[in-house]
């Protein structure tokens, strides 16, 4: 990790890797938490394996939907590791998203208490990264991951 290009969060999800993995690759789970409440989200594509696409709409009355995430997974090792970027779009044509350009690594490990997740987003340059801190980095996907435990914990106690 470069602190100069790199932000991160940390965190213990109580539920099993399988459960935290589900929430990431089923279209409705991931509609669930992928935007911070009281936002909704609606998924077009959700294909969880390299070359993938990842394209989200978002609405802030549930019925406008406008585009969120034009992305495509890099890698996919599974229950382990999510990459994905915005940087091409999910037709794998190269992409100038709004607002920053970025890089996303998802790792799932066990922990005692269920799931270790660590999100790192790479940007490709300290103006890129600054921009997307002042943003709310921290604030959006730290209640996204919040988001992300409640429907894994949820899956998990059934």
């Amino acid at each position: 990790m470069n602190p100069d290009l790199d932000l991160t969060l940390e965190r213990v999800i109580r539920a099993p890797r399988e459960a935290v993995w589900n929430a990431w690759t089923d279209p409705d789970r991931f509609a669930q938490w992928w935007l911070p409440a009281p936002m909704r989200c609606r998924v077009d594509r959700l294909e969880v394996r390299p070359g993938g696409a990842m394209v989200t709409r978002m609405s802030e009355d549930g019925t406008e939907f406008v585009p969120h995430m034009d992305a495509s997974f890099l890698v996919v090792d599974e229950r382990e590791r999510i990459v994905f970027t915005n940087a091409i779009d999910g037709a794998w044509r190269p992409a100038a998203p709004e607002p920053v350009a970025m890089t996303a690594e998802i790792a799932l490990a066990d922990h005692a208490d269920g799931t270790e997740y660590r999100v790192v987003v790479r940007h490709g340059d300290p103006t890129s990264r600054q921009k997307h801190e002042d943003l709310g980095f921290f604030d959006g996907w730290g209640a996204v991951i919040a988001q992300l435990a409640e429907v894994a914990e949820r899956q998990a106690v059934r």
